[in-house]
């Protein structure tokens, strides 16, 4: 017998436990309750006139999002002059108004007189000990390194490279061609390649698979294409040489090889692996947010988004505790929480009490262990 108390231990030493215990939960991923097949014949006829009526919703709803990417195109247009003028600013091609640099401070940040002309001799010391700068320097190299998703794929080695990077574009496939999108990356001359853009484009598929119709819910990214960078000699920070010594087997004789290999590098993104979250990531907020980024106010507000996953967790714990307690079978001297289980590929966190008990008994009926309560 294995009390409940020293469950945790037992099923740590016995991992043949944990795995059977997971392959059946797994076997119940996408099973059917057996409810459909007990329908009437007639009814069962019913049911799939419903499911054509869903098919015709799914080619509906393919329409509404081909409408959609119309007014993305639409309006794409109309953010365009301010993006290229953010650009022009960003390269110094463009010396903003007095008017136009004036930002209001919201009242929470509003400083005091004292504040402001600390601030302000701080500023004019920094500006006499360094040269003017011209434009905003490393802008989108900043960006990149502010955003955990771009900063986890730069290496030191791209940063030199990245500091010459001007502009970022999302361009929309015209009108009456397949929905794709390109992302642009428009770089000044640089010692490093001759392209003056290097571009990755993503296409999409927007309406349902006729093989699986029900799975349609908008449009997804099918594949992307990179392109070809045109790199200077010796300046190809996606491939490394290494030096590696080989032994003749008969004569025992060591010489030295040199091989080029891979090397890690933002610039793999343009040699395509399957990079979707990337892609659409910089589409959908990095382009159109870019300063915010820059000055890392979308960052919070991004984290923002998400609760702490201790927060978070400890909630669904005392909603667990709340139901047990609620449980009119419940015993707190007989609940106990076990090593989490990977149910459907999901990590949950699993409160055994008396009725979870029984359904472990349900799932192995056959088993050697026989889980009693322990007091």
């Amino acid at each position: 017998e294995i009390f409940l108390p020293s469950l945790t231990k037992y099923m740590m030493q016995n991992p043949q436990i944990l795995a059977a215990l997971q392959e059946r939960l797994d076997g119940l991923n996408g099973s059917t309750s057996g409810y459909m097949e007990s329908l009437p014949k007639v009814v069962k006829r019913r049911v799939n006139a419903l499911k054509n009526l869903q098919v015709k919703c799914a080619h509906i709803e393919a329409k509404f999002y081909e409408e959609v990417h119309e007014l993305e195109r639409k309006y794409a247009a109309l953010y365009q002059p301010l993006f290229d003028k953010r650009s022009d600013i960003v390269k110094a091609a463009y010396e903003p108004t007095d008017e136009e640099c004036e930002w209001k401070i919201d009242e929470e940040e509003e400083l005091t007189d004292e504040m402001k002309e600390k601030a302000k001799l701080e500023e004019e010391k920094k500006d006499e000990e360094k040269e003017d700068p011209k434009g905003i320097p490393e802008f989108w190299l900043t960006v990149f390194k502010n955003v955990d998703l771009l900063s986890d794929m730069l290496q030191e080695h791209d940063e030199a490279i990245l500091k010459h990077l001007q502009d970022i574009k999302v361009i929309f496939s015209a009108p009456g061609q397949p929905m794709s999108f390109t992302l642009e990356f428009l770089f000044e001359a640089n010692d490093f390649f001759t392209n003056t853009v290097l571009t990755k484009t993503y296409k999409m598929r927007a309406e349902p698979d006729e093989s699986d119709p029900f799975s349609f819910d908008g449009p997804e990214i099918m594949c992307c294409t990179g392109c070809t960078i045109e790199w200077t000699k010796g300046k190809n920070v996606t491939l490394k040489t290494i030096k590696k010594k080989q032994k003749h087997k008969g004569r025992g004789t060591v010489r030295t090889v040199t091989k080029t290999v891979p090397n890690d590098s933002f610039f793999n993104f343009f040699t395509p692996p399957e990079d979707f979250e990337i892609g659409h990531f910089i589409r959908e907020r990095i382009v159109p947010r870019a300063v915010l980024y820059f000055t890392g106010e979308a960052i919070e507000d991004d984290d923002d988004d998400y609760d702490e996953e201790g927060e978070e967790a400890d909630d669904e714990e005392g909603e667990e505790e709340a139901d047990e307690e609620n449980d009119p079978d419940y015993d707190p001297k007989v609940s106990l929480h076990v090593p989490p289980l990977k149910i459907s590929g999901v990590l949950t966190k699993t409160l055994l009490s008396r009725s979870q008990l029984h359904w472990l008994r349900v799932l192995f009926p056959k088993s050697e262990a026989v889980l009693t309560v322990g007091h």
